[in-house]
């Protein structure tokens, strides 16, 4: 009958649907939305602190089994992104095309207490810790502050004479780690 049963396309009219890219599960502890169920539930991970996958070699764990893929390649010693301007090599891409910001002379964010300028936001929302004084590391021996606990541990290699990380290719002996390219 042409009137009486409703069609197949009208039928499905009435089923709940949402448009492309429309987000409908959503984080009860933050509230941050998703458009695919199992991407909420990967997401849910970083609120219950669960890092199921360590790393072998440094016992480094993760939330996720994609970070420590990641997270390998620095064992690996594979770095197989470099700079076309300076040679510095790294073991992502994304890495890479952060680092280039570097290279081009654009400083974006500038530090609204003493007008700073800086390639990257996180650098200048650290920098911005100097002023507020929040979370302000210290160096014992000297006095120089610090925003990030990293940063202390770099300045502190400053202080020794000791050079305990050797190049394998050509044997010459560094205070950081950070130097063996």
């Amino acid at each position: 009958d042409q009137h009486g049963a409703r069609s197949q396309r009208s039928q499905e009219a009435d089923k709940p649907h949402r448009r492309k890219g429309e987000k409908t599960y959503s984080c009860d502890d933050c509230g941050k939305e998703f458009t695919v169920k199992a991407e909420l539930n990967r997401h849910q991970v970083i609120h219950t602190g669960e890092r199921p996958f360590s790393c072998d070699l440094c016992g480094k764990s993760f939330s996720w089994e994609r970070s420590l893929q990641q997270h390998q390649l620095i064992h690996s010693g594979v770095k197989a992104y470099s700079c076309d301007q300076c040679g510095r090599a790294f073991t992502q891409n994304g890495h890479l095309q952060n680092h280039l910001v570097s290279h081009s002379g654009i400083k974006a964010y500038s530090c609204e207490i003493c007008g700073k300028t800086f390639s990257h936001i996180r650098s200048r929302n650290t920098h911005l810790n100097i002023h507020t004084r929040h979370v302000v590391y210290c160096c014992e021996q000297c006095d120089k502050q610090f925003v990030t606990g990293t940063q202390l541990q770099q300045h502190m290699f400053t202080h020794t004479v000791e050079r305990p990380y050797k190049c394998d290719l050509c044997e010459k002996t560094f205070k950081a780690p950070r130097y063996l390219r």
